[in-house]
């Protein structure tokens, strides 16, 4: 059983179990959302069944982009407002939003030309025909067209076979051209997920947010909720509902006691890889390309790691969404359709995840051509019940504003702040050059070493300021089996448990830092982390072995993690 402290934010909505908006749902739209709604003034409360960011979410391919494949199926408005937004992440947010410098291999000229437009019409993939040099080059001027003006990211390249084999040497000989443009990266999409929310937090004295605390019904304006620590049951009342479970709409909808099929997720996988030949062979830079069933998919340098993905299967709802073996072949097979002589296995693989994209219903089109654009659906009752239908990572601010500004209408409030070019969390002040970098890391050496420091800047961006009060102290050690000093300290620890409501250990893991993802967790670090945790969660022995084990479930069922 947590301690009192620990849980107080469950207390405060029992406390006063009412406010104007209840957003269901701690994913990026769901959390923008909030946000959006406490800079305007509004009482809103959040709840998420699991931890923020849990979801679809945090099981992206990383990437803040327009989405220029979408121009093929005639998405212009959706690659507009995506180019936009991604150009506003890289001022607002660039402590954890980079650009991405992204190459696509070719290897024809005019190949696609008369099934694009079939494609086009039908929706429906049919037999794979590769995109040649032409369709491609029309499709990055289009792209670019969108980016406007006042862009914040280069136009793009084209280049022949010789200077395209000079650049990315280990690419196969036969390529003809390459393209190169620019996108952008999130490193870190759950620490992103996390500045939005609390930034709503900080925007509104009566705006609150709980993460384990799940919908279960819906009855007259009453909301009942439960804390999926304790298990204990409580009502909540609010005027509006919006429900932002993303894949799950239709589930929470009917937890609601009104079934909905809006929805239609398809599954996307993805392993990261630690392999420096082929982290080498990328050159700094995202291989994006179609693999020969039609497919669009990367291979993407992250850190010192590799991520490659992603598949677009039709989702089962009712299990949890992993990395099966076989997409792990798809993987193998998509590395060498483009860098042949180098040679990947599964001793490589440190981490593999997957998600359920919160993609419409669609039948019978070809998941790939299911729309990426977002609906919003109203249902009237005891209270309003907004649900999102769709949406992806890019826009979330842009989704959050529609929603905000439907609800505002709905509880006869107008909009005071707008979020357009509002910087996010860490994101203030944020170093971007290295000079600026070494800057900051100087002003701040009285609190740790320079590569500490590094770190954290990575981490929170300058938000990392709130953590360095937590440092220095005798009971500031490095946690056991990281091999770095630098990565986690029990200091640091105790600022995650006060300010970022850790209810398990994979929170700390998975999605308060890339540990897992890094493949960088051992036996020994998870039973530290079980001591440190319950010595500030109040844990008994029993709840601490129950974790321990719960954890190492989560890292080997949905991870395929080896601990050692």
């Amino acid at each position: 059983m947590q301690t009192e402290q620990s849980r107080q934010i469950v207390r405060q909505l029992q406390e006063r179990p009412e406010a104007r908006v209840l957003v269901v749902g701690g994913g990026i739209n769901g959390v923008a959302t909030f946000r959006d709604l406490a800079l305007q003034g509004v009482d809103v409360t959040l709840v998420e069944r699991g931890d923020y960011c849990q979801g679809a979410s945090g099981a992206s391919s990383h990437m803040i982009h327009g989405g220029i494949r979408y121009l093929e199926n005639g998405e212009f408005r959706l690659v507009h407002e995506s180019v936009q937004e991604r150009n506003g992440l890289l001022a607002v947010a660039a402590h954890h939003v980079k650009p991405l410098r992204t190459t696509i291999p070719i290897f024809s000229t005019f190949s696609g030309i008369l099934s694009a437009p079939m494609r086009f019409l039908t929706h429906r993939s049919g037999k794979p025909t590769e995109r040649g040099a032409v369709l491609i080059k029309l499709g990055l001027v289009m792209y670019d067209a969108f980016a406007g003006v006042k862009r914040n990211t280069p136009w793009h390249t084209f280049v022949g076979r010789k200077a395209s084999l000079e650049q990315l040497p280990a690419m196969r000989d036969d390529v003809k051209y390459t393209a190169t443009y620019f996108d952008a990266s999130v490193h870190n999409p759950e620490r992103l997920t996390l500045d939005v929310l609390r930034d709503g937090l900080a925007a509104n004295p009566q705006a609150r947010a709980a993460n384990y605390v799940s919908l279960v019904g819906n009855d007259g304006g009453k909301a009942t909720l439960r804390d999926e620590l304790t298990g204990e049951t409580f009502e909540f009342a609010a005027d509006v509902v919006v429900n932002a479970t993303g894949a799950w709409t239709d589930l929470t909808n009917q937890d609601m006691g009104a079934p909905t099929k809006y929805m239609g997720g398809t599954k996307g996988s993805h392993i990261v890889l630690d392999h420096p030949e082929l982290h080498a062979a990328c050159a700094g830079r995202e291989i994006f390309f179609e693999h020969t069933d039609g497919r669009i998919v990367l291979i993407y340098p992250l850190g010192d790691r590799v991520l490659v993905g992603t598949t677009d299967v039709d989702a089962d709802m009712s299990t949890d969404a992993v990395c099966t073996e076989e997409e792990v072949d798809y993987f193998f097979d998509l590395v060498g359709h483009v860098f042949p002589k180098i040679a990947v296995d599964r001793s490589q693989i440190v981490y593999r995840f997957s998600g359920v994209r919160p993609l419409p219903r669609h039948d019978d089109t070809a998941p790939g051509f299911v729309s990426r654009d977002y609906r919003i659906e109203r249902r009237d009752g005891g209270n309003v019940v907004f649900s999102l239908v769709g949406g992806k990572w890019t826009t979330f601010r842009a989704v959050a504003e529609d929603l905000t500004n439907q609800v505002l209408e709905q509880i006869g409030l107008t909009r005071s702040v707008q979020t357009a070019g509002l910087a996010i969390g860490g994101g203030r002040n944020f170093p971007t050059t290295e000079e600026g970098r070494r800057a900051w890391v100087s002003a701040r050496t009285g609190f740790a070493g320079a590569e500490r420091l590094d770190v954290l800047l990575e981490r929170y961006g300058t938000r990392a300021d709130e953590v360095l009060p937590y440092l220095g102290g005798p009971d500031d050690v490095p946690l056991a089996g990281l091999g770095n000093s630098n990565e986690l300290t029990t200091g640091e620890l105790t600022y995650m448990v006060e300010r970022e409501q850790i209810g398990h250990i994979i929170d700390v893991l998975v999605r308060r830092t890339a540990l897992a993802f890094r493949g960088l967790v051992t036996h020994e670090l998870v039973a530290q982390l079980g001591d440190e945790l319950a010595a500030r969660l109040g844990w008994d022995a029993d709840r601490r072995a129950a974790e321990i084990r719960g954890c190492e479930s989560v890292l080997h069922d949905k991870h395929q993690v080896v601990l050692v």
